[in-house]
């Protein structure tokens, strides 16, 4: 038998950074038009529900039954889409003049976290998030006077979700792509249809059983 070893050169993993942040506004349940998310600072995911409730039966603990998970997150940033001008609860009146307090439309959301090593650095690989089913939630805006230490504004958003469905799983309003763990054949198809490319043309996020599929069709060794 083999004894446990800790810290061996090369496996001291970390995650850290947030880049490639890209806004996809719902159409009839789809994805299918995405745009560049400049500006994109920190997303928070705060996930909740999952609470145990303890049943009791002939004076002992019977079982335990967990309720169901939900995703949430907060989104921040210095910038924002003007697509996601909706999303905030915005519509345009006229040709450069918003009004608020409008119907708030449902959007998709990825972006990507470095994974660094003692090795390699951040170079190690990437992780990229997708969220579905998202609406963002009112939130406040402080704007103050330019002095000798001037800020840019930082805008923050609240976002709760509604899961997809996934063949023969529960559904699910996140997934994860390892860069380090998926075919490099897999990763590019992946990103071709997130980003766009010659090939594929206009980005999209694809539903869960679409990146599935563009996964098992595109078999090859892991990636970086």
């Amino acid at each position: 038998m083999t004894a446990l070893v800790w810290d061996k050169i090369g496996e001291h993993i970390y995650e850290t950074g947030v880049d490639r942040g890209v806004l996809y506004p719902q159409t009839n349940g789809t994805y299918p038009k995405g745009v560049a998310w400049n500006g994109l600072t920190g997303v928070t995911e705060s996930p909740s529900g999952a609470d145990a409730t303890d049943m009791y039966a002939d004076n002992q603990k019977y079982l335990s039954l967990r309720a169901a998970e939900t995703f949430g997150a907060t989104i921040e940033a210095y910038t924002y889409p003007d697509e996601f001008a909706e999303c905030d609860g915005s519509a345009a009146l006229a040709d450069g003049v918003k009004i608020g307090q409008q119907t708030r439309k449902t959007f998709g959301f990825s972006y990507r976290t470095l994974i660094g090593n003692d090795t390699e650095g951040t170079d190690k690989g990437y992780i990229i998030h997708l969220v579905y089913g998202a609406t963002a939630s009112p939130s406040s805006k402080t704007r103050s006077s330019v002095n000798e230490s001037p800020e840019a504004v930082t805008f923050s958003w609240e976002i709760s979700t509604t899961p997809v469905n996934v063949t023969g799983f529960k559904p699910t309003a996140t997934i994860e792509i390892d860069s380090t763990k998926i075919s490099e054949k897999a990763l590019k198809a992946i990103e071709a249809k997130l980003y766009g490319d010659e090939t594929s043309g206009t980005p999209q996020l694809p539903l869960p059983d679409e990146i599935k599929r563009l996964v098992t069709d595109n078999p090859d060794n892991p990636g970086k």
